[in-house]
């Protein structure tokens, strides 16, 4: 993404977490404003799990899945099929720099009634100008959805000592690649500046505790912070060594390991209309 390097990547331990998702437990603050018929662009879609929910629940309304990764739209187009969702289609694009014409200001204008971006302003060198591209391809009194992950505000119990420092290295690697990660306690204030005249802010937490939970998210987050691509950015930035991360991994194995684990990620929400 321009300005900004996308700090997770590809790798199939971050894939493994996006498919899960679903857009019940992600966009559970935006579902009760859909209905058949409305069209929505999913900014961001990676595996297109989310779109996939999405999709169902405005048919046969028009749906616009994009991602700036071209290789992960082959995993949307599975996701989208596979659940019988037959109305969306896929493009490449960049949401700071969108290739989709304005919303206009009319009733019947070109454009979007609903624009959604799940988990991609932390990542973007400049979150405002993407939220004012998302409300430019937006129709009039359309919806602008946002949300995404505070990782600051985090928590977890036990605290093996690697965890604390796995948050401190990510928080570093993040911001050295130009994004932010503590992005959910700001997106009131991005949308705001972004220029929408309405805004609902909201926060709504997903919660890791059950013993496949925590294997399931303790061993997903020690993979990929052994991931290969990950490291390098961490040690060439000099956020960590290479046992610094192993050590943060470890801590993560030994938080998935415990009977009494649990870890809560905090997100902020938005529903902005312009």
């Amino acid at each position: 993404m321009p300005d900004a390097v996308y700090t997770h990547g590809h790798q199939e331990a971050v894939l493994r977490s996006h498919r899960r998702r679903t857009a019940e437990d992600s966009a559970g603050y935006l579902l009760p404003r859909l209905r058949p018929g409305l069209s929505l662009l999913d900014v961001g879609c990676g595996p297109g799990t989310i779109t996939a929910g999405l999709a169902r629940a405005v048919a046969p309304g028009p749906v616009t899945a994009l991602d700036s990764a071209p290789g992960v739209l082959d995993d949307a187009r599975a996701a989208c099929e596979a659940a019988g969702a037959g109305n969306v289609t896929f493009t490449v694009g960049d949401v700071t720099a969108l290739d989709l014409p304005d919303g206009g200001a009319a009733e019947g204008a070109p454009g979007f009634d609903v624009v959604h971006a799940h988990q991609v302003l932390q990542h973007l060198g400049d979150p405002v100008a993407a939220l004012r591209e998302m409300r430019r391809v937006s129709r009039p009194g359309g919806t602008v959805a946002a949300r995404d992950a505070d990782y600051a505000a985090m928590t977890w119990w036990p605290r093996p000592p690697g965890m604390d420092l796995w948050l401190r290295v990510y928080r570093q690697v993040a911001r050295g690649n130009g994004g932010e990660p503590d992005a959910g306690r700001r997106l009131l204030s991005w949308a705001r500046a972004a220029g929408f005249s309405e805004v609902v802010p909201s926060a709504s937490t997903w919660c890791f505790a059950t013993p496949l939970e925590r294997q399931w998210w303790g061993g997903l987050w020690a993979d990929r912070t052994l991931a290969p691509a990950y490291v390098r950015m961490a040690v060439a930035g000099g956020h960590a060594d290479t046992a610094e991360l192993a050590e943060a991994a470890d801590g993560w194995r030994e938080w998935a390991a415990a009977e009494d684990g649990w870890f809560a990620v905090v997100h902020g929400e938005v529903l902005c209309r312009r």
